[in-house]
C-alpha cells in the first residue's frame, strides 16, 4: 500500500506517549509505515565508553513513529484531516477530506 504522508507535510499526533504534539515529517519509511518526526517520540540510550578515553554519555535518539498514530494538518483550513486522492488533468494529487482542496 502506497503512503499517504510525505517529507514536509504538518502533523499532529494522535496516540501515543507525544499525543497533542505538532512537527513536520523528517523522515519516511514507506515499507515500515513508519515516519520520524524531530523532537517527538525521544528517548534516551546511555552509551558506554569503547576506550578509555571516551566517555560515558546519554543519547537521544528519535524513533519511528507508526503511520496509524498522525494525522495530517491541512495546510488550507489548518484542521487535522483525513487525506483522499482526486485525478486532475491525467495527475493523482492528495486532498483534504474537510475542505476538498488539495494537499
Amino acid at each position: 500500500m502506497k503512503m499517504k504522508l510525505k517529507k514536509g507535510d504538518q502533523i499532529k499526533v494522535v496516540r501515543g506517549k507525544d499525543k497533542g504534539k505538532l512537527g513536520k515529517i523528517d523522515q519516511v519509511f514507506p515499507k515500515l509505515n513508519k515516519v520520524v518526526i524531530p523532537g517527538i517520540n525521544t528517548y534516551k540510550k546511555h552509551k558506554k565508553a569503547k576506550t578509555q578515553n571516551d566517555k560515558s554519555e546519554i543519547v537521544v535518539i528519535v524513533k519511528p513513529l507508526p503511520v496509524s498514530n498522525v494525522q495530517i494538518i491541512c495546510p488550507k483550513c489548518n484542521l487535522p484531516t483525513r487525506i483522499g486522492f482526486s485525478i486532475e488533468k491525467d495527475k493523482k494529487v492528495r486532498i483534504c477530506k474537510k475542505c476538498k482542496q488539495t494537499i
